[in-house]
């Protein structure tokens, strides 16, 4: 499998006190993605951090 055939639907969003909203990083599954926004969300800053699909997931979420 080379890199152009990998989907990554699952993103991480951090919004911050302002509405601003940044990518975090992209995942292939949803599981994998709300492990990454909980650790984030663990660490005590007053950003929110959540999970959103961008694209068709071709696996279960």
């Amino acid at each position: 499998m080379n890199d152009s055939a990998v989907t990554l639907p699952w993103l991480v969003v951090r919004q911050d006190d302002n509405g601003n909203r940044y990518r975090v990083g992209r995942y292939a599954t949803r599981d994998e993605a709300e492990k990454i926004a909980d650790s984030l969300d663990d660490r005590g800053h007053k950003q929110l951090y959540f999970v959103e699909c961008v694209g068709p997931s071709d696996g279960p979420e």
